[in-house]
């Protein structure tokens, strides 16, 4: 159930871009603020990515005790 939850919001995010704009995914005003949901959602934008939906842009990786996470990521929609 959580990943579906995590699909739903990474897919909002997608449709909300305009297609050919970068677009940052800011983690501050929703759920997003929690580092582990930003990760899990970023990682679901890439998983996007290699499927041509859209293209990252540009990524930064911060440290945690679980590993590194995703703490910014910026990505422009391809469709």
């Amino acid at each position: 159930m959580r990943v579906n939850a995590m699909t739903s919001l990474s897919r909002s995010i997608y449709l909300a871009a305009d297609v050919g704009v970068p677009t940052d995914v800011p983690p501050a005003g929703s759920s997003l603020e929690n580092p582990y949901v930003y990760d899990s959602v970023a990682r679901e934008l890439k998983s996007m990515a290699k499927e041509g939906l859209l293209e990252v842009v540009s990524e930064n990786q911060r440290p945690s005790e679980a590993g590194p996470l995703i703490g910014r990521i910026r990505f422009a929609r391809l469709r």
